[in-house]
């Protein structure tokens, strides 16, 4: 998970120079998720969304900050904090648009991270709604390499689980590493993670 932050800050390394104050509260946020200060950064997203309403990025970094903060803990306090604070932050921007493609792989994101804290608990009640979401995601945003990626290495957990071929699953692994290659960003700070983590993913593919 770390990978995503490091993509994510060298991309705006280089967005310098007097910007708005939306431009340099996303990038303060962004230098601060870093260098590893992820309460202090979802706390300037935050306050980024509640000023910033008409974008749904800074909601999407909140998401984003603490499902990634939730995979690095086993406290069970801890990680109802920080998905719970991300389905918040999900459902504002959702309920304003709920085919956005890079919210519903946030959404499923925040399921996975459910299920790899309490597998056993979580694993039958929310495997079906994490694919559902990486449906509907495909089926908006076929050629978003995080769609294709993420749905690919969520597949892959459940076929070790149950023993199954992988093959299929590292072919689409394959395949988003080389639609990253031409994936556009639409800003600065729109999502443009997930090369580096496909990268290693396809070394140890099997």
């Amino acid at each position: 998970m770390t990978k995503i932050i490091v993509t994510i800050v060298l991309f705006i390394s280089s967005y310098v120079s007097a910007q708005g104050q939306f431009e340099q509260g996303m990038g303060k946020a962004l230098q601060l998720w870093g260098e590893g200060k992820s309460t202090e950064a979802s706390a300037l997203f935050e306050r980024i969304a509640a000023a910033e309403k008409s974008s749904w990025l800074p909601n999407y970094y909140v998401a984003l900050v603490n499902t990634n903060a939730a995979f690095a803990t086993k406290d069970k306090e801890q990680v109802s904090l920080l998905l719970n604070k991300a389905q918040k932050a999900v459902d504002i921007e959702m309920d304003k648009n709920p085919n956005n493609a890079e919210l519903l792989v946030v959404q499923a994101m925040i399921h996975t991270a459910w299920i790899a804290f309490d597998p056993m608990t979580n694993g039958q009640k929310l495997a079906g709604p994490v694919m559902q979401l990486y449906g509907k995601a495909q089926a908006i945003a076929p050629e978003n390499p995080r769609v294709v990626f993420c749905k690919a290495e969520f597949e892959i957990g459940g076929a070790k689980f149950w023993g199954t071929d992988t093959k299929p699953m590292c072919a689409q692994i394959e395949k988003a590493i080389g639609l990253f290659a031409t994936f556009k960003p639409e800003t600065v700070f729109s999502p443009s993670w997930g090369l580096e983590r496909a990268q290693f993913a396809q070394k140890n593919c099997k």
